[in-house]
């Protein structure tokens, strides 16, 4: 950090890292260095942790729970918690609904800002259908406007922690009559509504993280449409787009580091791998300068796109070098048959590696497909 960054900027970086080593619970800290699997109790306590000390939304205006901290202040946050082993953020809170609603909300709605970053409220995101994923214009969820309420009815599929979510921010077409984008609204709506019904879809990690939510005739009151009929688009490519905080994923892609260099120290023969771990070495440390210049850009063109493919690029080859190191012992295994006893030199992040490395192959997927992200590079970049 120390080659790109001010004294007083690693000054800062320090004080975040030592609260956070004080702090965060070290089992927690543990569990995610060698890539365990954390509770959601874990998470939600940990995210109540930040809020206490007033470090749930640093970017936030102060009179909203922002810190004051400048771009590249909150950027060595976000860094330093992942370095640190720290569960990911509430970015349901910090990087979506929140900036929406400052934004685009009702003064009624900025009030529901408290209760989402205290996680007394947690919000899932209602985006992607069976036939409208990196197409969201493709969406068939319906709002039909009965004149006091709107009434949903549609599918929502892998619809992110929505068996633990009270609230739903969602796309749904409230017009028919014009272009898709043009016709496309966002609505709140509470989970427990009568019609909405959340069914767990398990991917091939073997978790339960997302879901398919299903709106029959759900009844949701007029006050809470976000802006106006027909904004959906634009509000939505606010949400995607806002991320300029931690958009190359410099923390994360650290910590994997970290996790390499440990799995290689305790390999027989993981020196070998020596050079490929250098390599990423290099490509990390080139999304952290290229960050920080996007950061302090005063226009912001394909950037955002470029560092994007790159950091998933990044963080799919780390689990790739990793499963290579690990060889057959990183296949999924009976935790109940201790196969793993006989060799004392294994670690606990081989037991749930293959695990990751399959819910690694989404980096190139969500927050918009790499082949996405190729087309708005051409269109920003090479003006086609």
């Amino acid at each position: 950090m120390n080659r790109i960054y001010s004294e007083d900027e690693l000054a800062f970086a320090e004080s975040i890292r030592s609260w956070v080593q004080k702090n965060l619970d070290p089992k927690v800290r543990d569990k995610m260095l060698v890539g365990g699997q954390l509770t959601w109790e874990e998470k939600v306590s940990w995210w109540k942790t930040l809020h206490s000390q007033g470090w749930s939304a640093p970017g936030f205006p102060p009179e909203f729970g922002g810190t004051g901290w400048n771009i590249v202040e909150q950027t060595i946050y976000f860094t330093v918690l992942a370095e640190e082993g720290a569960p990911i953020n509430n970015v349901w809170a910090q990087n979506m609904m929140g900036p929406v609603l400052l934004e685009f909300g009702s003064d009624a709605q900025k009030e529901l800002i408290p209760r989402m970053l205290s996680v007394d409220d947690f919000w899932c995101q209602g985006f992607s259908e069976p036939g409208a994923g990196s197409d969201l214009a493709g969406l068939k969820t319906k709002a039909e406007d009965k004149g006091d309420h709107w009434l949903v009815n549609g599918q929502k599929l892998w619809t992110t922690n929505a068996h633990h979510a009270n609230k739903i921010f969602l796309l749904v077409r409230t017009d028919t009559t014009v272009k898709p984008q043009s016709g496309i609204s966002m609505l709140l709506a509470d989970m427990d509504t009568p019609g909405i019904q959340v069914r767990p879809v398990i991917t091939i990690d073997r978790k339960h993280e997302v879901n398919e939510v299903f709106f029959t005739d759900v009844v949701v009151p007029k006050r809470n449409i976000v802006g106006k009929p027909g904004q959906g688009w634009d509000i939505a490519k606010f949400l995607l787009s806002n991320e300029r905080v931690g958009i190359a994923q410099v923390g994360l892609q650290k910590l994997l580091l970290r996790r390499l260099k440990n799995l290689i120290e305790s390999r027989p023969r993981g020196d070998q791998y020596a050079n490929e771990v250098r390599r990423l070495e290099v490509d990390i440390l080139g999304c952290e300068v290229s960050g920080l210049r996007l950061l302090k850009a005063e226009k912001i063109t394909a950037q955002p796109s470029l560092l994007k493919l790159k950091s998933s690029e990044i963080i799919q080859r780390c689990f790739e070098l990793a499963v290579e190191i690990a060889g057959l012992d990183g296949l999924p295994y009976d935790e109940a048959s201790q196969l793993h006893a006989e060799h004392s030199w294994l670690d606990a992040s081989v037991a749930s590696l293959f695990s990751e490395y399959c819910e690694s192959r989404a980096y190139t997927i969500f927050g918009g497909t790499s082949e996405v992200q190729h087309n708005i590079i051409a269109k920003a970049a090479l003006g086609l």
